[in-house]
């Protein structure tokens, strides 16, 4: 089987009432778009400071990170974060999807409202011990970055279901398929989407490093 790296993205949900469209593609000023379908088609929405959690959001999980402590969606309570998906046997695509996140690590590095979040797709091989390994080799920093490990088919889930990881074309994967992805997720406060990027290009982490300052601004 060839394996190709991964992260994923996107987002599929309703708008209450309370929240007001903007014309979906017009951009409104110094504002950062939502990622409410797999075509990851950007939406410009206004919305209302009493209900800000009307738009689809990543579901609740819970997996282990490379130092063994156990990570869920309130890890991330308050915080932007970045999402992926990789496995530590990649031997092309993943590692350098990696180091290019590492830019991303270090342009935050001090600050503690921004964490990263990559979700293995070999759960059954990359054990604790081996993620621990990654993160040294790749000098991931510990608590700014979680390499995550756990059960197979909630991986998958919440890759598919709330990320719609490789979900292209409109034809869905089985549950079996193997998942792979270059993208990569900003995401925001409320674990809503807000930009995708092309996790193997350089210029991509640039535009969201700059993306997540503006997020910042917002939140």
């Amino acid at each position: 089987m060839k394996k190709v790296c991964l992260v994923c993205l996107a987002v599929g949900s309703l708008l209450a009432s309370c929240s007001r469209p903007v014309k979906p593609g017009k951009q409104a000023a110094g504002s950062l778009p939502f990622y409410q379908t797999p075509d990851f088609t950007p939406q410009w929405i206004a919305i209302s400071a009493a209900s800000p959690d009307t738009i689809h959001r990543i579901a609740a999980f819970r997996f282990i990170d490379q130092d063994g402590d156990s990570i869920t969606e309130k890890t991330f309570a308050g915080k932007i974060y970045v999402a992926d998906f990789f496995f530590t046997a990649c031997p092309g695509i993943c590692k350098r999807l990696t180091t290019n996140l590492a830019l991303v690590q270090a342009a935050f590095k001090n600050d503690n409202q921004v964490l990263l979040l990559s979700h293995s797709v070999t759960p059954e091989s990359d054990s604790v011990a081996r993620l621990k390994q990654y993160a040294g080799d790749m000098g991931v920093i510990s608590h700014k970055w979680h390499l995550v490990t756990g059960n197979h088919d909630e991986i998958y889930q919440i890759a598919r279901r709330s990320y719609f990881a490789d979900e292209d074309m409109g034809e869905k994967k089985g549950v079996n398929d193997f998942l792979h992805t270059e993208n990569v997720l900003l995401i925001d406060t409320h674990r809503r989407i807000r930009g995708v990027y092309k996790g193997t290009s350089v210029k991509d982490m640039n535009d969201l490093i700059a993306d997540i300052k503006t997020l910042e601004k917002e939140d």
